[in-house]
């Protein structure tokens, strides 16, 4: 499973938040990760400097071979709490998806 991070340019995409956001992310999805062609994370900060909450967005769209790509989004203060919810939010849909696809 290959996970490509991208980040705007009002986000720091420092190596280090890659391979922390990378490591949070096949740890949650290891159960998948055999399905699982690619993950696109995009992170970006909506305000910029102007600061406000929930500003902070991360998107993940997940592909699988054969299965059209599933996406989810989550705003959230920071971006840490956002990649959390949108982690768990793909796992879910995941679940959903491959369920489907196993009840046939």
């Amino acid at each position: 499973m290959l996970i490509q991070i991208n980040t705007d340019k009002n986000i720091e995409g420092h190596q280090r938040l890659e391979e922390y956001f990378t490591e949070q992310l096949q740890n949650s999805l290891k159960k998948y990760e055999d399905r699982i062609t690619r993950l696109e994370v995009h992170l970006s900060d909506e305000n910029s400097t102007k600061g406000g909450g929930n500003d902070k967005k991360c998107t993940i769209e997940a592909r699988a071979a054969g299965l059209k790509p599933v996406g989810v989004a989550s705003q959230a203060d920071t971006i840490e709490k956002a990649i959390v919810e949108a982690t768990n939010k793909i796992k879910s849909a995941l679940e959903s998806t491959f369920g489907k696809i196993n009840a046939y």
